[in-house]
C-alpha cells in the first residue's frame, strides 16, 4: 500500500516538501491519544528477545532513527510511535542556520538512495534545548543528540562552537554524538584527523561532565565511510584512548564511482552526501574494521545502507550493538520498523545465540576460532 502511495504521490513531489508533509502527519498522529496508541500497537510491537542495553541505557530493541530526519526534536514521540527504539535528533549547531540553498535533497529511486546537501539546517542549540526541556514523554524512548559545527565558524573556533552546544544540550541527551563527518559543511571532515579530533572530543567530554553532574552522558563520534583504513584505525585507537562510549559508522559518502549506481547522471552528479543502499558494503567494511580494532571496549552503532532485517543482522554479527536507519524509511514507509524487528527476532531465534548481545561481533569470534 505505501509503495503504491509513494509512486502515486510522494515520488511526484519535491523530496523536501514530501518530507515535511509526512513529518507533519506523524506529528499530528502522535498528538491524538487514541490514534497514537492504536498506531503504536500496530507498528511498534515489542519483542522481548530484542531488548538491548548500550551505554548503560536499556532499550526495547537495537534499531533507531539516524540523525537528519528530526533535526529540531519536534517528533520524538511520533518516531517512537512508529517503532524506533531510539531517536537521534539533529544535527544541531550552536547558532541557528537555514542550511544550503534549495534544491538540496534528491531521490535516487532506482538505487534506493538519497543525496542531500542540506547543510545542517536547524533552529540552533538554544531553541532545541528549550524544546527538549519542555518535552513531556508519551512513549519511552532513548534520545540521542547529534551536534555539529556552525557553518560560519572557522575551524580554529570549532571546539568552542561544539562546547556551546554541549553545554546547552547535554543535560537533555541520553547520549551525545559529535558529528565531524558530514560532507555538507566546509572543512568539517578535516576535524576527523586525530590531531584535530583529540582536543575536540576532550573539550566536549569535559563540557558534558561540567554541565551534567548527576550522571555521565555517553559520548560518541560519527565518522565518514570515506576515511582510509589507516584513518579508521586511528579514530578507533583515539576513541579507546579517550574512553569514548561509542562510534557511529558511518555517515553519508561523497563517493559515486564503484557503487553501481543506476540512476541517471542528472542525479548522481549532484553534490552532497549519498545515503541508502549503495552505502551498504563500505559501511559494513568500516564497522568490521572498527570491531576488529576495539572489540567490546567501545559500543559500535551500525548505520548506512540498512534496508531490511538481513542488513541489520549482518551489522550485529559484524560488531554493532545498535543499528540505525533513515533513507530506507523514505522508500519502505511506516511498516519498515515493524518488519525489521520481526525479521531480527526470527533470525535470532534461528541462530545459536541465546541473546542479541551474544550475537554482537559473533562473526569475528567464529573466524578467530577457525
Amino acid at each position: 500500500m505505501y509503495r503504491f502511495f509513494f509512486r502515486l504521490v510522494f515520488r511526484r513531489m519535491d523530496p523536501e516538501r514530501a518530507h515535511h508533509l509526512a513529518f507533519r502527519w506523524i506529528r499530528l498522529a502522535a498528538r491524538v491519544p487514541v490514534l497514537r496508541t492504536y498506531v503504536a500497537a500496530v507498528l511498534a510491537p515489542r519483542h522481548k528477545a530484542l531488548r538491548t542495553e548500550a551505554f548503560g541505557l536499556r532499550m526495547h530493541g537495537p534499531f533507531g532513527l539516524a540523525a537528519g530526519f528530526d533535526k529540531n526534536a519536534v517528533a520524538i514521540d511520533g518516531m517512537a510511535m512508529l517503532g524506533f527504539d531510539h531517536v537521534e535528533i539533529g544535527t544541531v549547531t550552536a547558532a541557528p542556520q537555514p542550511g544550503n540553498p534549495r534544491k538540496r535533497l534528491f531521490r535516487l529511486v532506482e538505487d534506493g538512495a538519497l543525496i542531500n546537501r542540506m547543510g545542517f539546517n536547524n533552529e540552533g542549540s538554544a531553541a532545541v534545548a528549550a524544546r527538549l526541556a519542555a518535552r513531556r514523554e508519551t512513549f519511552r524512548t532513548t534520545v540521542g543528540v547529534n551536534i555539529g559545527k556552525t557553518k560560519v565558524v572557522p575551524e580554529t573556533e570549532a571546539v568552542a562552537d561544539y562546547v556551546t552546544s554541549t553545554e546547552r544540550l547535554a543535560g537533555h541527551a541520553d547520549y551525545l554524538v559529535v558529528n565531524v563527518s558530514s560532507p555538507n559543511t566546509p572543512g568539517l571532515r578535516d576535524l576527523q584527523a586525530t590531531e584535530a579530533l583529540r582536543p575536540l572530543l576532550t573539550a566536549v567530554r569535559e563540557a558534558a561532565d561540567r554541565t551534567v553532574t548527576g550522571r555521565r552522558v555517553p559520548l560518541l563520534v560519527k565518522i565518514a565511510p570515506d576515511l582510509a583504513d589507516a584513518d579508521v584505525d586511528a579514530v578507533a585507537d583515539l576513541a579507546v584512548e579517550l574512553g569514548l562510549d561509542g562510534i557511529i559508522a558511518t555517515n553519508t559518502t561523497i563517493a559515486r564511482e564503484g557503487l553501481g549506481l543506476r540512476s541517471g547522471p542528472e542525479l548522481t552528479a549532484q553534490t552532497g552526501g549519498l545515503s541508502g543502499a549503495p552505502l551498504t558494503t563500505r559501511s559494513l567494511e568500516v564497522l568490521r574494521r572498527l570491531y576488529a580494532r576495539v572489540g567490546d571496549r567501545i559500543t559500535l552503532v551500525g548505520v548506512g545502507g540498512i534496508q531490511d532485517a538481513e542488513d541489520a543482522w549482518r551489522r550485529i554479527l559484524a560488531g554493532a550493538t545498535l543499528i540505525q536507519g533513515y533513507s530506507a524509511f523514505i522508500y519502505e514507509g511506516p511498516f519498515w520498523s515493524r518488519s525489521l524487528h520481526r525479521g531480527l527476532a526470527e533470525r535470532l531465534a534461528a541462530s545459536p545465540y541465546a541473546t542479541l548481545a551474544e550475537a554482537v561481533g559473533a562473526e569475528h569470534r567464529e573466524a578467530a576460532a577457525r
